[in-house]
Formats: structure tokens, C-alpha cells, sequence
């Protein structure tokens, strides 16, 4: 466990409320004291530690691997930071991408042709974790001229059929 200001600020409070909430079963301070020792990390790690963990966003993030990418799809959005952030495939051809990443899994829509270019190849990059998260993420890569020019990602609504 990596002991961090937040991880201080939070555990803190948390002992507080522990303290004022033992100051109501008994006023004697060594025994709130004990009480507030012991339950604080009850507390912390079994109530307000999958709270945060349910309601926030964060993911770990991985360096791009072609291996990965391509046996772990649902996966692939701990990738994405690093892919956009150094414009890894800003520069190269169709070929080069088709190695690393794969055939295109489907091609974007342009206004120009009314239609689906194989100049914009999209990828599903999966499901960021999240209790009420129903985005699905994906990555598009734009050509001109054989060569990646703009990469971006976006998000998708998912949607379930009802039966």
C-alpha cells in the first residue's frame, strides 16, 4: 500500500467520525481511543474504500504492446492514453497499423462520401470500469495518402435490446 496525502487526509477523517461516534458509546477517552484505533481501518477499507472505488474513474494505465492489444480487446482503453499522448502511429502507413493493431474492426463514416471510408478505421477499446459508466470507448485512425494524419477517441452509448 503506497501511503499517499489523500490516503492521510482520508483515513483521518474517517478516524474523527470513528472518535465522535465512540464518544456516544463511552466517555472514557482511553476506550474511545482504543475503539477509534481498531475501527478505523474496518471502516476505511470494507465502507469508504469501495465507495470511492464504485464512484470514481480511475484505471490503470499500460504501455501500448501489440500482443496485448490484440488477445485482451476489452483492455485495450488502458492502452489509449499513451497511443494518443505520443502520436505512436501519426507518420505510419495502412500496412505498419495492420500489424500492430489488427484489421480495421470497422470504418468510419464521412460527410464528403456519404458513406464509410476505409480511409477512417475504428477500434472498440472496451468499458472503462465504473458503477454507472455505459460508454464504450473507441479509437479511430484517419488516412491520407496511406498514412495516419489524426488519430482520436470517442464514446458510444451502449445500448441493450430488450427482448
Amino acid at each position: 500500500m503506497i501511503i499517499t496525502p489523500v490516503f492521510v487526509i482520508l483515513i483521518s477523517i474517517v478516524f474523527i467520525l470513528v472518535w465522535f461516534f465512540a464518544n456516544t458509546i463511552d466517555k472514557r477517552k482511553w476506550v474511545t481511543l482504543l475503539i477509534s484505533i481498531l475501527l478505523t481501518p474496518i471502516v476505511y477499507f470494507y465502507v469508504v474504500y469501495p465507495f470511492i472505488n464504485i464512484f470514481s474513474s480511475y484505471h490503470h494505465e499500460k504501455y501500448f504492446e501489440t500482443e496485448a492489444w490484440k488477445t485482451k480487446p476489452a483492455l485495450r482503453y488502458e492502452m489509449i492514453k499513451e497511443i494518443i499522448k505520443d502520436s505512436l502511429f501519426i507518420g505510419k502507413n495502412k500496412q505498419e497499423v495492420e500489424v500492430l493493431l489488427g484489421k480495421s474492426e470497422w470504418f468510419g463514416w464521412d460527410d464528403s462520401i456519404k458513406a464509410n471510408s476505409p480511409e477512417k478505421w475504428n477500434y472498440n477499446l472496451g468499458f472503462e470500469p465504473g458503477a454507472f459508466n455505459m460508454m464504450q470507448e473507441c479509437f479511430e485512425l484517419e488516412f491520407k495518402n496511406n498514412i495516419v494524419t489524426n488519430v482520436k477517441q470517442y464514446q458510444l452509448e451502449k445500448t441493450f435490446e430488450e427482448k
